[in-house]
């Protein structure tokens, strides 16, 4: 799906529970269509001023009349969510890129959507549109409890409310996700999707695998990640401009272009977007993003420039 540069209006602003803002985004008419794990990017000002930022759709996709976030506050983020919490206001412009899909639903005989806290954005979308297809699905949603449950209200009124397991840490609901007794048996046919706190995710991932799931059987979005992106000197070279620059122990390979005068464009600067990838040539690569799949890291041939880094001494990329 190609970006769209785009100026929407906040048609309503909704704080919900967990500290969660739920948005709604209109424009002068109907807005590009996007499909189910779709994200749009905001342009956040902040402090340090203007950052890109990912957010998922969570509409229903048929629905091109206007586009729904639910954005948490998390004061340990690097500051836009906090900005788009304490300035974002209805009647607001918004300037949105996208919509871009790098979480789709694959072909499956039974979905299994398992969403923690603001993970559960995407798979909103997911249910919606697994349930205008008559699709086999259910959707687990983990909280803390029912009082930092968002989407509450509005998920008791939707068309497949029969389908969505509410598990809270607090016993309430379902009580917590147990997966021996939630994630179904491993099937050629049974896909798992998995989004919500890195802890989380990398819990219900390992409690597939271990299952016997396989990997193109599971799928994963993370909005923020951990990521450690200093490690030894390397050289990269430039093999369409002719520049070498030298990306030093704390420094990433996207600063140590702009330096060199090559741009290389980012936005979440956290290896999980995929707006830094960039085609290898050569060299081997110490892959820290949470973007490429296993198959695509094997190949060998893409790098998230915003903070992977080289194995050697020297990689070459085809800009």
């Amino acid at each position: 799906m190609q970006s769209n540069a785009l100026v929407l209006t906040v048609a309503e602003r909704l704080d919900d529970r967990g500290d969660i803002m739920q948005l709604t985004l209109r424009g002068a008419g109907d807005l590009p269509a996007f499909t189910a794990g779709a994200h749009i990017d905001l342009l956040v000002e902040t402090a340090e001023g203007p950052v890109w930022r990912q957010y998922s759709l969570a509409g229903d996709p048929s629905d091109r009349s206007a586009y729904r976030l639910g954005i948490l506050r998390d004061p340990a983020s690097r500051g836009g969510s906090v900005a788009l919490h304490d300035t974002l206001k209805t009647g607001a412009s918004v300037h949105v890129e996208g919509p871009r899909n790098h979480f789709p639903l694959a072909e499956a005989s039974f979905s299994v959507l398992f969403g923690g806290g603001i993970g559960i954005t995407p798979m909103l979308a997911m249910a919606w549109e697994l349930s205008a297809k008559g699709a086999d699905f259910i959707l687990h949603y983990a909280t803390r409890s029912q009082d930092r449950t968002a989407f509450l209200d509005q998920i008791k009124s939707f068309p497949f409310a029969e389908k969505i397991v509410l598990h809270h840490d607090d016993g309430a609901g379902a009580g917590p996700v147990d997966l021996a007794r939630d994630l179904p048996e491993a099937a050629v046919g049974t896909h798992i999707y998995v989004c919500g706190p890195q802890g989380f995710m990398e819990w219900v991932i390992k409690g597939a695998e271990a299952a016997g799931y396989a990997p193109a059987n599971i799928h994963r979005e993370y909005f923020s990640a951990d990521v450690d992106v200093t490690g030894d000197s390397f050289e990269v070279e430039c093999a369409a401009s002719g520049i070498t620059v030298t990306v030093g122990p704390e420094d990433t390979i996207v600063k140590a272009l702009a330096r060199g005068g090559i741009k290389i464009e980012v936005k979440c600067e956290e290896g999980i977007c995929g707006t830094c990838v960039t085609d290898v040539i050569a060299g081997e690569i110490d892959h820290r993003d949470q973007f490429l799949t296993e198959e695509e890291r094997e190949e060998g041939d893409q790098i998230c420039a915003c903070c992977s880094r080289a194995c050697g001494k020297r990689i070459v990329l085809d800009i």
